[in-house]
């Protein structure tokens, strides 16, 4: 895994802006402290920071051939199926010099063009130069599980891992208009929208291509709906099948590999399977989980999780014989103001999840000392329907994104209930989610013969996989990248996901339950605790010192009336909510996106054109 940047400029010699590609470069130290490298051409210079994770010497980058020109790649990710892709590119007269995917990459790009997308299986997001033509390619993988983002700039353009590369540029402002801060704050994830003026994301599964003639972008995989002939049996198997060969594939590295196990069905499932494959290598399984001191001894159950996970944990643990270690956080790390700053730098955005994002970012760093990848149950729930707004029927019928009915249905109120007036308005909230679901619904098309509440569903499913999934693998990305570590999503394989999405809502939930294939399909390989767990969420401290020590923060906020963050937030509608009792309920998530605002001002200065 790795950290990449670049420029091309059509009417400039980057060869004399080494100082500028050298800054954007060491933006992405932390995706990458293993090495830093650099490659210029006349209009075109790439940067690179490696993680080395497979053929530790030779796989350096950015990595060149030549083929009439000097064709040159700087890549983030890893590709699963690079063997096969290897032993095919060398039945056509290819000859490899590393053991690396990248060279796997580039020069599958030689042979395929951007034909090449197609046949990789990964998580990957790199950019190739291509002197025969002038032209710049960038491809992300499928799911959108690294990221890409780009900004036209001059006679070309900029782009990088993570916005901070390109803000580096010293010709690019870090701006925020009327739609990016809409984005902020609508909880979903608009395809491209990448929140900084002039900035843009290529969109999952998609090809951009920039030469003379400007920038082309082509989709190269999309959800669609199709026809499900498996019956149940046949399809339980299946993903039993599909399981095991991602498992395997995504436990390939030349460095020390982990798990994250939380003790629900979706982690657990991954670590049974690794240390059962492991175990054909003598070899025992890593595990990791997260906890907070005196959450099992006190916890008390509320509408999302019914149970702690430690228990749980441990039945685990036991049951596959893992060699497990707990990182136990207390309140005074998760209300650090240093850890928020490392979060919020991470992200390059306010965006969060409050103590869960901090929670995670130091369990990726306490694991970084000890592993460089790890395997991760993310993203079974959006996959196989395992939220509980997945089933329920005022949910289902909603006329906005799942996961937001929820949240009204709940009384949850958000952070722009404290925004200055003059913004409130301007931002119209309603009407950008109105029309943003709107589109996303428009996309996931229709099959034939389908019921009115299968295709409700299986939109319902679409939803999540296009606009709610992202928003997590961004999380996962930014804030384990920030450590160092690596971290693989088995249940992002576009083989899984394609397969599950076109199965029907009736057979998804055979049992009546929850993720009902998925606990069919790894039963045997489970505690029978952990199988017939109700669904929990990524766990959340329960300690009121906690939110004790973020009111004192925001107290100090307050005692500055000058910091830029009240020219978003009316002050004196913040200083009333913390005085009032009935706020108790919902004043957490409040504050916590109050301090996360007030440290992205501090951090990044951003310019605001509300209009």
């Amino acid at each position: 895994m790795c950290g990449i940047t670049g420029w091309v400029d059509y009417g400039r010699d980057l060869a004399a802006e080494r100082e500028t590609v050298a800054a954007m470069t060491a933006t992405m130290a932390c995706r990458g402290p293993d090495a830093s490298g650099m490659w210029f051409d006349r209009h075109a210079a790439f940067g690179h920071r490696r993680l080395a994770i497979i053929d530790l010497e030779l796989g350096t980058q950015p990595m060149t051939a030549e083929a009439g020109g000097t064709v040159a790649l700087t890549y983030s990710g890893e590709v699963y199926n690079f063997a096969e892709l290897r032993a095919e590119l060398q039945t056509r007269g290819h000859r490899f010099t590393t053991n690396s995917d990248t060279e796997v990459v580039l020069r599958g790009y030689l042979e395929w063009g951007t034909g090449l997308a197609e046949r990789l299986n990964g998580m990957y997001a790199f950019a190739i130069w291509d002197p025969r033509e002038e032209r710049l390619v960038l491809i992300r993988d499928r799911m959108g599980i690294k990221p890409l983002y780009y900004s036209p700039h001059g006679d070309g353009l900029l782009f990088g891992s993570e916005p901070k590369s390109i803000l580096a540029h010293p010709e690019i402002r870090p701006v925020v208009e009327t739609d990016g801060l809409r984005e902020l704050l609508s909880f979903t994830k608009n395809p491209g929208q990448a929140v900084w003026a002039g900035m843009r994301e290529v969109e999952p599964g998609t090809v951009v291509t920039l030469d003379r003639t400007g920038l082309k972008v082509r989709r190269y995989w999309q959800l669609q709906p199709a026809e499900h002939a498996d019956d149940i049996g046949v399809t339980v198997q299946h993903v039993r099948e599909l399981l095991d060969d991602i498992v395997r594939r995504q436990l390939v590295a030349d460095v020390p590999r982990c798990v994250l196990l939380s003790g629900g069905l979706d982690s657990s499932v991954i670590t049974a399977l690794a240390a059962r494959q492991l175990a054909d290598q003598d070899e025992r399984v890593r595990s990791f989980a997260v906890d907070f001191v005196g959450q099992e001894d006190n916890f008390v159950p509320d509408a999302l999780r019914a149970t702690p996970d430690a228990p749980y944990v441990r039945d685990v643990h036991q049951h596959v014989g893992s060699l497990h270690q707990d990182i136990v956080l207390d309140s005074a790390e998760l209300a650090d103001p240093a850890v928020r700053r490392t979060v919020v730098r991470a992200r390059d955005l306010p965006t969060g999840l409050g103590d869960m994002d901090g929670s995670l970012y130091l369990l990726f760093r306490a694991i970084r000392e000890r592993s460089t990848v790890a395997l991760s149950g993310e993203s079974a729930d959006e996959v196989f329907g395992g939220y509980a707004w997945f089933h329920d029927p005022k949910v289902q019928q909603a006329d906005t994104f799942p996961w937001l009915a929820r949240r009204l249905q709940s009384g949850e109120r958000g952070v722009s209930q404290i925004f200055a007036e003059g913004v409130r308005s301007s931002l119209d909230l309603a009407t950008h989610l109105r029309d943003s679901y709107s589109a996303a619904v428009a996309e996931a098309g229709t099959r034939a013969g389908e019921t009115e509440h299968e295709r409700r569903m299986r939109v319902i499913g679409y939803l999540h996989l296009t606009r709610f999934v992202r928003i997590l693998l961004d999380r996962k990305d930014r804030l384990s990248m920030a450590t160092g570590l690596e971290v693989r999503v088995p249940f992002c394989d576009h083989r899984l996901v394609e397969y599950v999405y076109n199965t029907p809502w009736t057979t998804k939930t055979f049992d009546g339950r929850e993720k009902s294939l998925l606990r069919a399909a790894a039963r045997d390989v489970l505690p029978v605790s952990v199988a017939e767990r109700v669904k929990s969420p990524y766990p959340s401290t329960q300690d009121p010192k906690y939110l004790e020590a973020l009111r004192d923060q925001v107290g100090d906020l307050l005692a500055a009336p000058a910091h830029p963050v009240f020219d978003l937030f009316d002050r004196g509608l913040l200083t009333g909510l913390l005085a009032r009792e009935d706020t108790v309920p919902f004043l957490r998530p409040l504050v916590e996106r109050v301090l996360n605002f007030a440290t992205w001002f501090d951090l990044y200065s951003p310019e605001l054109r509300v209009r």
